[in-house]
């Protein structure tokens, strides 16, 4: 598959099949994911791969809003940065985050992104516990690291419908 078609194909997709991912699936997904580009090559994101059905449906309760689907996710990825790293760890996380979703293409897997990073557990009482402290307290993340996303994948269970048309002409500005 070309890069072109990577990026047209790559859809959110929140439901799975029950199939599981092969190990080296996972490596060369997270491989991709571990040489995406980063701030002065500080290399500040980490990957925390989850595989436990009960564990990734705990993980679904982190917020109670946009994170339902993990309960169906045969894998999740937690994306976190390295905080002393660089000022920069946020950016760092997305950029690994998006080249770990177009490698999931690449592989014939689907995936959707769940930002964690600044996102409350509960909607209705944003100044209670974070998502990121939930994950915190639920996963054995690296220390000095901080959850930014959550990228659920497996197979998907249909065929993602592509892109609707949109006027991009209007987002792009040439000067």
């Amino acid at each position: 598959m070309d890069f072109k078609e990577i990026i047209a194909k790559r859809r959110s997709v929140r439901k799975f099949t029950g199939q599981t991912v092969p190990r080296e699936v996972v490596a060369r997904i997270v491989g991709a994911a571990l040489a995406a580009p980063s701030s002065r090559n500080s290399r500040s994101s980490h990957f925390s791969v989850v595989d436990d059905p009960d564990l990734i449906a705990r993980m679904a309760d982190m917020r109670d809003y946009g994170a339902a689907f993990l309960k169906g996710a045969p894998m999740a990825v937690v994306v976190s940065g390295d905080t002393s790293a660089t000022d920069l760890w946020r950016e760092n996380c997305a950029i690994a985050a998006t080249l770990l979703q177009l490698a999931c293409v690449d592989e014939g897997l689907a995936s959707c992104w769940v930002h964690v990073d600044g996102r409350p557990r509960l909607k209705d009482a944003p100044e209670g516990e974070s998502a990121a402290d939930y994950l915190r307290g639920l996963l054995p993340l690296p220390e000095g690291c901080a959850p930014f996303c959550v990228v659920a994948l497996g197979y998907s269970d249909f065929v993602p419908a592509p892109l609707p048309p949109a006027d991009d002409a209007k987002r792009v500005h040439y000067i």
